[in-house]
């Protein structure tokens, strides 16, 4: 394979039209360039100078490599371009995953704000996975996944950044005896039939293991894993439910929402960012923005009927 490094040596000969110029612009000595250029001949097999007088011109191979060592100086040139705007954010792609309730209240206003920070970085959204949501991030496929935190992930290649507690409130029929209290102790719910709307896995969780600390397990009569649908149900009066907040924000008019205690479920969501991303400012930015975002996430349930 030809050097490139004596390729650009080659080319500063025959543009300077002698070897003492063309070290003079290099920086070299004109013995170097000599000795450069002697181990491309070698490497080419064929003369590529020859002398004019007390200067020298390409051989015809020479012109050849000459006209070829412009075109990969200027590719290596764009190369360090496009590579200083990727480091500087200016450029790139990142690969974001979500699920579904954090794509409004956290999503949708990072990425504004990314796009407004980093312009020419563009953005390959997509849902996780339910089955396994930090899989597209620990297999190298994102660079950021919104994730409900599951404790036992960690040390796969990514880290996880926590951003905000949700808590899960009481969802009732609008006519339910408890409607009018302000707050709902988790035990007055142990008669009740529930509407489930989660899933197995982290989002379940807290429900189950809040309920056991109050001293029994909800008796699931319905399953729904969206929560408008589950809140049609609670409204029918087919049963009562904890959902997040964040999966409140649009209410059925026909329930009631309530904070609950004694305990309160909450689940954790944070961001599983693969490691070696963390060296891109739109990552960072990102990160930053999702964080900032979080703050404002969190609507009071006061007033909810």
């Amino acid at each position: 394979m030809l050097d490139v490094r004596r390729l650009q040596v080659l080319r500063a000969v025959v543009t300077s039209g002698t070897v003492t110029a063309a070290a003079a612009h290099l920086g070299y000595t004109p013995s170097a360039v000599s000795q450069q250029v002697a181990a491309l001949e070698k490497q080419a097999g064929t003369a590529l100078l020859e002398r004019v007088g007390r200067g020298v011109r390409p051989t015809p191979a020479g012109l050849l490599l000459t006209e070829h060592a412009a075109l990969i100086g200027s590719a290596v040139a764009r190369a360090e371009s496009a590579l200083a705007d990727l480091r500087a954010g200016r450029t790139g792609r990142l690969a974001v995953r979500y699920f579904a309730t954090a794509g409004s209240t956290l999503v949708a206003p990072a990425l504004a704000r990314l796009r407004a920070d980093h312009p020419g970085v563009r953005v390959d959204l997509r849902l996780t996975d339910p089955e396994d949501p930090f899989q597209d991030v620990a297999r190298g496929r994102a660079d950021l996944a919104v994730v409900v935190q599951d404790p036992g992930r960690s040390g796969e290649g990514f880290e996880v950044v926590r951003l905000l507690d949700d808590p899960y409130a009481a969802v009732l029929p609008a006519g339910h005896p408890l409607a009018g209290e302000d707050i709902v102790d988790l035990h007055e719910l142990a008669g009740e039939h529930w509407v489930g709307s989660e899933p197995p896995g982290p989002c379940l969780e807290p429900v189950t293991e809040a309920c056991a600390a109050a001293g029994f397990s909800p008796d699931f009569v319905i399953q729904s894993e969206d929560y408008a649908t589950a809140q049609g149900f609670v409204a029918a009066g087919l049963g009562v439910g904890l959902m997040p907040r964040l999966g409140l924000r649009t209410l059925h008019p026909g329930v009631v929402v309530r904070p609950v205690r004694n305990p309160e479920p909450v689940r954790v969501i944070s961001a599983a960012v693969r490691s070696t991303a963390l060296e891109q400012p739109a990552l960072r930015g990102l990160l930053d923005a999702l964080r900032d975002a979080a703050v404002t996430a969190d609507p009071p349930l006061h007033g909810r009927d």
